[in-house]
């Protein structure tokens, strides 16, 4: 990696960090350039503006939560479909339980979403993307006779995605309550299997 690139990344993963503990109003680009150590009229060779820098963090953040970044239809097949599905919930909860920013980050940007288009339409095409990625794992799923019912199968693809989300969601909240079974239950709901 260039020097230019690895001050890019210092810049959206300092800036990441600040933006949680800060907010987005408070982060300034003195407090950037003093946590990556350079000088802050630097940070306009990579961003021309603190709403660029914005961007560039939420942009960032989308590619690390995108349905794709975890879900990978041709892995999925007759032998492992839920052992899989389980597992990349499970490892989902972990990662945003690891990172003490992310909750805090996403709530930032999902305020600047209620005043600005641009990051509500982003974050909503996230959303759908989990919904139509689940209707796809879902729909392999049928054809591979692995559900306990085939009927509803739009609903259910829903339900699992909407599970995941809330989990994320009520993780912001609460720790006592057991992530990974609630998704291990969703995902067993839907499958046929041998108790």
């Amino acid at each position: 990696m260039s020097k230019s690139n690895e001050t890019h990344a210092s810049l959206i993963q300092v800036s990441y960090c600040l933006f949680a503990e800060h907010g987005i109003a408070k982060t300034t680009y003195t407090m950037i350039a003093k946590e990556v150590g350079i000088a802050k009229p630097s940070i306009y060779y990579y961003f021309d503006s603190k709403d660029a820098l914005i961007v560039g963090v939420f942009d960032e953040l989308c590619k690390g939560i995108e349905f794709a970044a975890f879900f990978d239809l041709e892995q999925f097949t007759e032998d492992n479909f839920v052992e899989s599905l389980i597992a990349i919930g499970a490892k989902m909860i972990d990662e945003q339980d690891k990172d003490p920013y992310f909750t805090r980050v996403l709530q930032e940007y999902m305020l600047l979403a209620t005043r600005n288009q641009d990051f509500s339409k982003r974050l909503l095409a996230l959303q759908r993307d989990y919904l139509s990625g689940f209707e796809a794992l879902l729909e392999k799923a049928s054809t591979l006779g692995l559900l306990r019912n085939k009927d509803n199968l739009t609903a259910k693809a829903h339900m699992l995605a909407l599970i995941l989300d809330n989990i994320g969601h009520f993780m912001m909240f609460d720790e006592q309550i057991d992530y990974k079974q609630i998704w291990i239950e969703a995902v067993y709901s839907l499958f046929t299997r041998d108790e």
